[in-house]
């Protein structure tokens, strides 16, 4: 593992894989080194001016490669449904699906089905799209990888469930969910649901004896648009000030922080709920991450589980415990 780049990345050839936010960032990076090793990938991107313009930078800067736009907005369930009904009528299946979208610490808002934005865009939507793919997943002929980004950020937000949203404060988009409302802590609930879920996903597999492995994966402080569009959110600040130069000086190129996301879905021998991240925490080679403890606790899995399953209404009920 150590000084593992996108040139360790095995032979892709004859696997198809679905990238979420590929238009951009650490997500286009992910879909064009897939695609140069010899995937064909699937651009999942809600803007169809960014998605396409990211389908002719990729096939500019690697010739030949099999690539495709499909339209996915995580905050509208029906794109959702929408995205794996449109990718079924013409792939009978799915070796790798890679959950990297995601918004980091807006303002208050809901999405589409009413919850709040960032643990509807960045829990929800993939919960449901993961749900939707699972038959594709199932069909792949060698064993299909489900890799969910998170961030080292969960840290700050332990999920506490509630009778108003699971974490207590209508995190879900339930009554009062905008009072007393810290975008920093909703992004880092939403990336603790993120390795709830895998650690989820993954005990179920293990149990069915599927073939199936789900990990996840963190960028650590990588230059991204993700982190300059919540430095943009501060204003004329001291913070957004100290932001920008520590991305700047500290942060690594967006090229090596999808390393990490890269490992986790392609690398030999990783294990299920496995969480890997830059070996130094914020930088450096692909390594297993350190996580709190309560991302591994299969109560609040399956809580998280039994209650994204009633929101999104997408049921996993052909996946045994």
């Amino acid at each position: 593992m150590p000084g593992w780049n996108a040139r360790n990345i095995p032979a892709q050839s004859g696997r198809t894989a679905v990238v979420t936010g590929a238009n951009s960032g650490i997500g286009y990076v992910t879909a064009r080194e897939l695609a140069r090793s010899g995937a064909s990938v699937v651009l999942a991107c809600r803007s169809a001016a960014r998605g396409r313009a990211a389908l002719v930078r990729l096939r500019t800067e690697v010739p030949g490669a099999e690539a495709e736009f499909l339209p996915l907005d995580l905050a509208d369930l029906s794109s959702v449904r929408e995205f794996a009904t449109a990718y079924g009528q013409w792939h009978p299946s799915l070796d790798l699906l890679v959950n990297n979208a995601g918004v980091m610490a807006l303002p208050y808002g809901r999405t589409a089905d009413g919850f709040e934005t960032q643990f509807g865009v960045n829990h929800l939507g993939h919960f449901a799209l993961t749900g939707l793919l699972l038959p594709r997943l199932r069909a792949a002929a060698a064993g299909a990888r489900i890799v969910n980004v998170s961030s080292g950020f969960h840290v700050l937000g332990k999920i506490a469930f509630g009778e108003d949203g699971p974490d207590g404060t209508g995190g879900f988009g339930g009554p009062g969910s905008e009072h007393g409302y810290r975008r920093w802590v909703a992004y880092g609930r939403s990336k603790t649901a993120n390795l709830l879920f895998t650690h989820e996903l993954a005990r179920r597999f293990t149990a069915a004896g599927s073939t199936i492995t789900a990990a996840a994966a963190h960028p650590g402080y990588a230059s991204s648009n993700l982190h300059s569009g919540a430095s943009k959110l501060e204003g004329p600040t001291l913070n957004s000030h100290v932001a920008a130069l520590g991305n700047a000086v500290l942060a690594q190129p967006t090229a090596a922080g999808a390393l990490p996301t890269l490992y986790a879905a392609t690398a030999p021998g990783v294990r299920q709920d496995a969480f890997i991240g830059p070996r130094f925490g914020w930088r450096g080679a692909p390594a297993p991450s350190w996580r709190a403890g309560w991302t591994l606790d299969d109560t609040a899995g399956e809580r998280l589980w039994a209650a994204s399953e009633e929101l999104t209404g997408v049921s996993y009920a052909t996946l045994p415990r």
